[in-house]
């Protein structure tokens, strides 16, 4: 880990470089994006982030273009903070990250969601609807499920503190295939009946359970509970020291609020009210 002098001088001085650039006319809006990300991004624009950025880029007059790179380790730094001498910024926002993220200026969140349960109908679980239902099931029947999740995820947490961790199938959070996208958890694996369940962010289980044919995923949203936070707030991201791009971007989302929610809905997102703000 960096020395905390090293982190902060390093802040500085992204933000004094970002800072000279912010008065420049914008052409386009410039995107940073996973291409292989549904149901966020692709490269074929049919995720979440690309119907915002259009709405974006219709309300700025303003052409969309997508700077691409795997959301992996070096994301923020190979996208939004990349800069060859002489050349301007491939991209200058990021659509999707979560409240609080300290490697970008975040913006106040424009939506809320939590991790959901999975499971497909028709398969013993049918009538499950919340968490604690889930654990009121007979406990030499929860001892054999197998239950899918993504490692260092809040479902490795919920599992240990119900005492059911040997339930759990771990996945890589971070996987080296460039064709790996999250909802093959659910696609590939719950649906063919390697897993009985799965935990995964809400609206990976939400997307996924739309398109899934045949069997009929069922998604249950978690509740946050002692010791094991489901819910998070997400945001959008620009470089330290685009004070006036955020202020922008926060505007763009105030005003198509209504456009933005109905969009995560039409990808199945499950939606929770915004925290308060004293929170």
């Amino acid at each position: 880990m960096k020395p905390l002098h090293a982190i902060v001088a390093g802040l500085m001085a992204a933000a004094c470089a970002a800072a000279g650039a912010q008065d420049a006319p914008r052409t386009a809006l410039k995107v940073c994006q996973d291409p292989n990300n549904l149901p966020f991004s692709n490269e074929r624009g049919e995720g979440i982030e690309n119907r915002i950025a259009e709405v974006f880029g219709k309300a700025l007059g303003l052409p969309v273009t997508y700077y691409s790179f795997p959301q992996r380790l070096g994301f923020i730094r190979n996208t939004l903070r990349f800069k060859l001498p002489g050349q301007d910024y491939p991209c200058d926002i990021v659509l999707g990250v979560p409240a609080g993220f300290e490697q970008v200026s975040v913006t106040k969140p424009y939506y809320r969601s939590t991790y959901a349960l999975v499971y497909a109908a028709g398969r013993g679980l049918d009538g499950v609807t919340s968490g604690p239902q889930f654990l009121a099931l007979d406990r030499e029947r929860l001892a054999k499920l197998r239950i899918g999740l993504y490692d260092r995820s809040p479902a490795s947490a919920w599992l240990a503190q119900h005492g059911l961790v040997d339930s759990g199938v771990p996945y890589p959070i971070m996987s080296p295939d460039p064709q790996a996208y999250p909802g093959q958890i659910l696609e590939r694996d719950l649906a063919e009946g390697r897993l009985d369940a799965a935990i995964v962010w809400g609206p990976i289980a939400g997307f996924v359970a739309q398109r899934a044919k045949s069997p009929k995923l069922v998604v249950v949203p978690l509740a946050s509970e002692p010791g094991v936070k489901f819910d998070f707030s997400m945001a959008m991201g620009v470089r330290y020291g685009e004070r006036e791009w955020k202020q922008q971007v926060e505007q763009l989302i105030e005003r198509h609020r209504a456009e933005i929610t109905a969009i995560l809905q039409s990808y199945g997102v499950p939606l929770l009210e915004p925290e308060a703000a004293s929170k």
